[in-house]
C-alpha cells in the first residue's frame, strides 16, 4: 500500500508500538486517527507530536465497547474524510499464573479485549474500507499466538484467535481491493504488564542473561510493520526471535514447546 496521503486508524496509540506506528505513518505523509482507552495517554502522543499533530485525531474508548466502536467510522470520517487503513494493535497480557490459578474476570478481560476489541473494530470498519480505491487490516498477534506459552495461556489463546481470525480474513478478502496482514511481534520494550494492570514477572537475572535476541524497541518493531504493509506482506514478523520461534514450532512443535515452558518455569515459581 502507497502510504501516503492515506487515512489509517490505529488501537493501542496511547503508547509502546501502536504510539510509534502513529509516528511511522506520518513520517510517510498518512493521516490517523489515533484509538486508545486513555485520554491522558492520546493527549501525551498528540502533544509530542509538534506540527505533525494537525494530521492526527485522537479517540478515546473502549475498543471491547461494541456500541462505542460502532459510532468511530463515522467519527473518523467526520474529521478526515475517509477510512483506508485499520492497525489493531490494542492488546493486553493475563496475571503471570496458570489456568488453574487464573480467576474468569482476567479471562473475559483478556479476550474481551484481545479477540472481540479486534472483532469489533475489524466489523465496523470493514465495509468502509472495501468502498475505497485500496483497504488495508493489519492485525497484531503474538508468538504466543502460535506456540503455547505456560503462564500466558489465555493471552496466547486470545491471540491465536486473531490470527485465525485474520487468516481468514486473508482468504475472504482475496478477490477485493482489501489487503491484509498477520503481526506477529517478538520480544519489545513496551508497557504493556504495566497497562494490563498486571504485576510484570520476576525475570532471574541468568536467564536475562542467557536472551539469545535482544528487545526490540517499539520505534522498532513500527519501522518492521509499516514497511510491511507497504509490501502488503500477508505475514510479518517483527524480530528475530519471532521469526526463529515460527519456524522451529513449525518444524518441531513438542520440542518448541517444551523449550518455552523449560524457560517460563522459574517465572510461574516452579
Amino acid at each position: 500500500m502507497n502510504i501516503q496521503d492515506k487515512v489509517f486508524v490505529v488501537t493501542g496509540a496511547g503508547g509502546g508500538i501502536g504510539g510509534q506506528l502513529v509516528v511511522a505513518l506520518l513520517s510517510r505523509g498518512a493521516k490517523v486517527a489515533a484509538v486508545d482507552l486513555k485520554q491522558e495517554s492520546l493527549d501525551a502522543l498528540k502533544n509530542g507530536l509538534g506540527e505533525k499533530a494537525a494530521a492526527v485525531s485522537v479517540h478515546a474508548l473502549n475498543i471491547a465497547d461494541r456500541e462505542a466502536v460502532s459510532l468511530l467510522p463515522d467519527a473518523v470520517e467526520q474529521i478526515h474524510g475517509n477510512v483506508d487503513a485499520l492497525i489493531n494493535c490494542a492488546g493486553i497480557v493475563q496475571p503471570f499464573v496458570r489456568v488453574n490459578d487464573l480467576d474468569f474476570e482476567s479471562i473475559e478481560r483478556v479476550m474481551n479485549v484481545n479477540f472481540y476489541g479486534t472483532l469489533n473494530m475489524t466489523k465496523a470498519f470493514l465495509p468502509r474500507l472495501l468502498e475505497r480505491p485500496e483497504g488495508y487490516i493489519a492485525n497484531v498477534s503474538s508468538m504466543g499466538g502460535f506456540l503455547p506459552v505456560p503462564g500466558q495461556s489465555v493471552y496466547g489463546a486470545s491471540k491465536a484467535a486473531v490470527k485465525l481470525l485474520t487468516e481468514g480474513l486473508y482468504a475472504e478478502l482475496l478477490s477485493t481491493n482489501v489487503h491484509v496482514s498477520i503481526v506477529f511481534p517478538g520480544a519489545t520494550n513496551t508497557n504493556i504488564t504495566e497497562n494490563s494492570g498486571v504485576a510484570a514477572p520476576n525475570i532471574p537475572d541468568a536467564d536475562k542473561a542467557a536472551q539469545k535476541f535482544p528487545m526490540l524497541s517499539p520505534a522498532e518493531a513500527a519501522e518492521i510493520i509499516v514497511k510491511g504493509i507497504e509490501k502488503n506482506q500477508s505475514q510479518i514478523f517483527t524480530g528475530k526471535d519471532s521469526r526463529m520461534m515460527n519456524k522451529l514450532y513449525r518444524l518441531n512443535p513438542v520440542f518448541a514447546t517444551r523449550l518455552i515452558a523449560k524457560r517460563m518455569k522459574a517465572l510461574l515459581g516452579n
